[in-house]
């Protein structure tokens, strides 16, 4: 980050990096297969006809012990009849309605799908557990927490008892800048301003020094208390790892205004990046190959707040966006496995150490936040490095003369573009689209994209599909599209997307600002 911070030191006030969100879930790793499951029958002499009325008694022994009854008497339980309701939204209701400043906010009750078992035959038509999907009843705790601030916890409350926990670490950022009274200013999950940035970083930095299963544990106590009773003879400990993890790196700009100028700047670089530079911000230059099944796209969009770019790869994510003065930069984990650690075998903890792949468990979250850490950074110097310095007019000159058609005689030549008109406008818009960025894009894609009503007849279907052609014949003329090798896909190349993003910024800015800027 370096290069990203001499360039733009002087219009930044800080950079704050550290978990954004933190989901964590909790499982009886024996009970999830149905081995596990006949063990534990045995072990407390259940018999297999029985297993239905067993594991119902054992449910309502779990709901017993949770914290329903309290809830209900302070009035803060609700049962949600669909998955679609908004349980943050719900128990922000409860929070305002009650005034509730620290504890249990509310507990929701929702029957959501769930990984469980049911009685079954087996090929000799004996009774065994099978584990398949199913729905059950789900608990969900809010609190507002000391040192966390505001999360929840769900529990399942059918075998096999899974955990779910979420933390927020820039809420437990601003809980802690509350407890030892820093002045600071915060708007939604971002601190825009704060008394002392150090401290700000040091309590986000603590957070990877934490005693997770510890933490974790003492939660799970205080939404399940009956846990391991209700397994009698088969008593288990959770095991605790990451579902999701979101790690982000702030920069905090001394202006709102100036954050806005770049924003624009950044976001035409980011979707000049082809799949191989994405790979390479998440560190896998040197694996191209045994990523080349991986998923790589690239999205913009434009929220009321600001932009936002975002680029998938596989199950993962990285993102830029800005929120008023702040310009965020966020590594979005749901597949470890992409990433590696230096450790031991699982297996034998006491042998040689090695680069070994990176775990879901709380034991490698370390590491999770280092791989974060390095990708937000990577992201922030591409940032800092490419910058175009040529005007509108020198990049769109040429587009706007006749040329000579590529691969045709000499003399043929193609028409001038003109940006302005309305099916140049759409064309130039329609090959912008960040979705062709890696397969390309294909005469039928687009005519989908210039028709957005089917044709019905073969006729209409194959006028179209020759109009496309000629408009694609005009499009490789100019070069702002290559023919794929071996392919009937076209790319729009880099340059080309500079091009293409130049023409329409001009056509939508505001007359006013650029005579402004003019003088």
């Amino acid at each position: 980050m370096k290069s990203f911070l001499q360039r733009f030191g002087g219009l930044v006030l800080a950079v704050l990096s550290g978990f954004d969100r933190l989901i964590f879930r909790g499982k009886l790793c024996p009970l999830y297969s149905p081995d596990g499951m006949n063990i534990y029958l045995a072990a407390n002499k259940v018999l297999r006809k029985d297993f239905d009325h067993h594991v119902a008694q054992v449910t309502r022994q779990v709901l017993d012990a949770s914290l329903i009854d309290t809830a209900k008497e302070q009035k803060l339980y609700k049962y949600l009849n669909s998955t679609k309701i908004d349980k943050d939204q719900v128990a922000r209701e409860f929070a305002k309605q009650s005034g509730i400043k620290e504890g249990l906010v509310c507990l929701l009750q929702c029957v959501e799908p769930c990984w469980s078992y049911e009685l079954g035959k087996d090929d000799e038509g004996l009774l065994t557990v099978q584990g398949k999907p199913r729905k059950c009843s789900n608990l969900y705790h809010y609190f507002l927490q000391p040192q966390f601030g505001w999360m929840f916890v769900r529990l399942q409350t059918w075998f096999p008892f899974e955990i779910e926990v979420y933390v927020n670490g820039r809420e437990w950022l601003a809980r802690t800048l509350d407890q030892e009274g820093l002045g600071y200013q915060r708007s939604d999950n971002k601190i825009l301003w704060v008394d002392n940035w150090q401290r700000a970083q040091e309590v986000l930095d603590g957070q990877l020094r934490t005693n997770w299963v510890e933490v974790l544990d003492r939660l799970q106590q205080q939404v399940h208390p009956l846990h391991p009773g209700h397994l009698g003879k088969m008593p288990l400990t959770y095991n605790w790892t990451v579902f999701q993890s979101e790690w982000a790196t702030d920069v905090v700009f001394a202006s709102q205004s100036e954050l806005e100028r770049w924003m624009p700047v950044w976001q035409r670089q980011a979707l000049n990046y082809d799949s191989a530079e994405i790979l390479r911000f998440l560190g896998r230059v040197n694996r191209l190959q045994e990523s080349s099944s991986l998923r790589v796209e690239t999205e913009w969009k434009h929220f009321y707040e600001g932009l936002r770019i975002k680029h998938w790869v596989g199950d993962n994510s990285l993102k830029l966006y800005n929120h008023l003065n702040v310009g965020r930069v966020e590594t979005t984990l749901n597949d470890a496995s992409l990433f590696q650690v230096y450790r031991t075998s699982q297996t034998n903890p006491d042998g040689p150490l090695d680069w070994r792949v990176l775990r879901r468990s709380v034991a490698d979250l370390y590491r999770r936040a280092e791989v974060s850490q390095k990708v937000n950074e990577r992201y922030l110097e591409g940032m800092a490095v490419v910058k175009e310095s040529r005007t509108v007019r020198e990049l769109v000159t040429p587009l706007c003369q006749r040329v000579a058609e590529p691969g045709q005689k000499a003399g043929r030549k193609v028409r001038a573009l003109n940006p302005w008109a309305k099916e140049d406008a759409a064309l130039l818009l329609a090959i912008s689209d960040p979705k062709w960025m890696v397969a390309g894009l294909r005469n039928r894609d687009l005519v989908a994209a210039l028709y957005p009503e089917a044709a019905t007849e073969p006729k209409e279907k194959r006028r179209r599909s020759a109009h496309v052609t000629r408009l694609i014949r005009l499009l490789r003329g100019h070069g702002l599209l290559q023919k794929v090798p071996r392919t009937h896909r076209y790319q729009v190349s880099p340059e080309a997307r500079t091009k293409i993003l130049a023409l329409l910024a001009a056509g939508n800015a505001n007359p006013e600002k650029l005579v402004n800027k003019a003088a």
